[in-house]
């Protein structure tokens, strides 16, 4: 920690070296004619940032220092003056290591939990990270528990000001460099020095042992423990691994016994929208043709007594490819141009088919929630009339599910953002005609006060509680 040091004890020199670099930069463009006005950050933004450095950068060990080339970068544009292409650098590091970690797992588990069928072909190696946007990777991480809830929202609100306040966008927004020592800490603390968590190592090893060992009847009930021991989104990651290994046509027959001898236990433990979803996944490997992957799908759903969520419209997969195709867009840097054709076609499907199966109403509603919240910069103003009509026609079933959407991680967290906070207030006047049930009309006015806080709600919170109850007894 020599640098460390030398940073703290000699601050008025760091000063001097600031100063003339600064000095320099801004007479070379003004000799050749370039703007100076508003290029580099002020020198004290500078002098805030590198004096608190070393405490932040001492959370790391050396061998990580090593390799953290995107860091000497985010060093360097710091002094330099250029903060928006500081917090492009950070984001390099923490994408980068989130990569790593991901590798150093189970990837197949992740992808299977991360990537909808229609994509999942065409990732397999670990190059094929590269082609997944960051918004789907730290969910992805977030889903295997490779980052906390806590560090998913971070990281989710340093993306968003990656994306608008950073040097990947013309922008005039004005960042200090307290704000890029505070991400940095934060990208330091939840990725790149974190080890994997208790979870993440014992999923990993039964992924392991599935494929490698023979797990008979008293060794799955052994197992069996581990799966109550885990949260409701943890379960669910782990069912779409069994199920993702379970219908890959390279999966060898002793496997597949191996999660014939677990997966009933755990499909007592997951969701209802996981179930929902193999359901779905089904008719879609029928209407593809796929029969192979269709065949291993009904057996796996036989195994844990789950044939009731088959679904009996060959409309399911139509529509879930509508919905999956508009989150797809949604996330997409372009957003603005792309939503509204995808909006088009999902409402196309919706009012060719009438009603929307029950077995979609999960992951319709909340996508249709999702992308009418917007990505909290800006409205796509052409998709969102259609978003509107759609959101009015929800069924009391649906309303309920968009009343209560905010319980999802990825809702949750947009939250925290003014513009999705004023949609949701929105989107609330929009369901309630909807509500018949004098109970969910309470719990809509018990929410309403709420929404300025509803990102940072906890499990603890009663009205989580409460919205379990009405899980279990008006969806049930």
């Amino acid at each position: 920690m020599e640098n460390a040091l030398t940073i703290r004890d000699n601050p008025t020199e760091i000063a001097n070296i600031i100063q003339t670099s600064n000095d320099m930069h801004l007479s070379v463009l003004e000799a050749i004619g370039l703007p100076t006005e508003n290029i580099l950050s002020s020198i004290d933004e500078r002098k805030v940032a590198i004096r608190n450095l070393p405490y932040v950068i001492e959370k790391m060990n050396t061998p990580l220092l090593n390799d953290a080339y995107y860091l000497s970068k985010f060093f360097v544009a710091v002094a330099t003056g250029l903060f928006d292409a500081a917090l492009n650098y950070l984001w390099d590091e923490t994408i980068k290591q989130l990569r790593i970690r991901i590798i150093n797992g189970d990837i197949k588990y992740f992808y299977d939990v991360v990537i909808s069928d229609d994509r999942r072909k065409n990732f397999s190696s670990p190059e094929d990270l590269l082609k997944l946007d960051d918004f789907d990777l730290i969910k992805g991480a977030l889903q295997i528990d490779l980052i906390s809830q806590i560090g998913y929202k971070h990281l989710d609100y340093i993306r968003f000001m990656r994306n608008w306040a950073s040097a990947a966008h013309p922008n005039q927004s004005e960042l200090t460099g307290l704000n890029l020592i505070s991400w940095l800490e934060i990208c330091i603390k939840e990725v790149i020095a974190t080890p994997p968590s208790n979870i993440q190592v014992r999923i990993n090893q039964l992924l392991a042992n599935i494929k490698s060992e023979v797990i008979d009847e008293e060794q799955a009930e052994t197992i069996a423990i581990f799966f109550t021991e885990l949260s409701s989104d943890k379960a669910d990651a782990l069912a779409k691994g069994f199920f993702g290994i379970y219908i890959d046509h390279n999966t060898t027959q002793q496997t597949r016994t191996n999660i014939n001898n677990l997966a009933p236990a755990l499909w007592q433990v997951i969701s209802e929208e996981i179930k929902s979803d193999f359901g779905i996944r089904y008719a879609t490997y029928v209407a593809n043709g796929d029969n192979q992957t269709k065949n291993e799908a009904k057996r796996f759903l036989e195994i844990v007594d789950g044939l009731s969520y088959l679904p009996d419209s060959v409309k399911v997969p139509q529509i879930k490819s509508a919905i999956d195709n508009l989150m797809v867009a949604h996330n997409n840097l372009n957003n603005f141009y792309n939503e509204p054709s995808f909006a088009r076609q999902l409402r196309s499907v919706i009012g060719t088919h009438g009603t929307v199966p029950a077995q979609l109403n999960y992951p319709y509603v909340k996508v249709l929630i999702s992308v009418f919240l917007t990505n909290g910069n800006g409205v796509a103003w052409s998709a969102e009339p259609i978003y509107i009509d759609l959101i009015k026609s929800f069924n009391p079933k649906q309303a309920f599910i968009a009343l209560t959407s905010f319980t999802d991680e990825g809702i949750k967290s947009k939250l925290q953002f003014p513009l999705c906070r004023q949609k949701y207030e929105e989107l609330l006047n929009y369901i309630q005609p909807n509500i018949t049930s004098d109970g969910v009309l309470s719990l809509l006015d018990e929410i309403k006060p709420r929404i300025r806080n509803l990102s940072n709600i906890t499990n603890s919170d009663k009205l989580i509680q409460k919205i379990s109850f009405f899980n279990k007894n008006y969806l049930g």
